[in-house]
């Protein structure tokens, strides 16, 4: 996946915070995954407007792990959620 790749949720795709997790829906099938936080903290700054690469900057100011790291990290992240239909290509 490329870091230029802007990214947002599918128009099927709901994410929402509950407690201390959270989760998504996906309307057309009714599939729901738990989120890890890994994968909130990502899916909470995916908008539409960011790339993968400005994810990566964002997350790397909040988490203490080497850039090079997280960047592979999310970018087998953002592909796993593409094939599962939770995030899109944006404009």
């Amino acid at each position: 996946m490329s870091l230029d790749e802007v990214l947002t949720l599918s128009p099927v795709a709901s994410f929402q915070s509950v407690g201390d997790g959270a989760v998504v829906l996906l309307a057309d099938s009714g599939q729901l995954y738990s989120c890890n936080d890994t994968s909130q903290a990502f899916l909470r700054h995916v908008d539409g407007k960011r790339s993968l690469a400005e994810i990566v900057d964002l997350m790397a100011d909040e988490y203490e792990v080497e850039r090079d790291v997280l960047e592979a990290d999310l970018a087998e992240l953002a592909a796993n959620l593409k094939n599962e239909g939770v995030i899109v290509s944006g404009t």
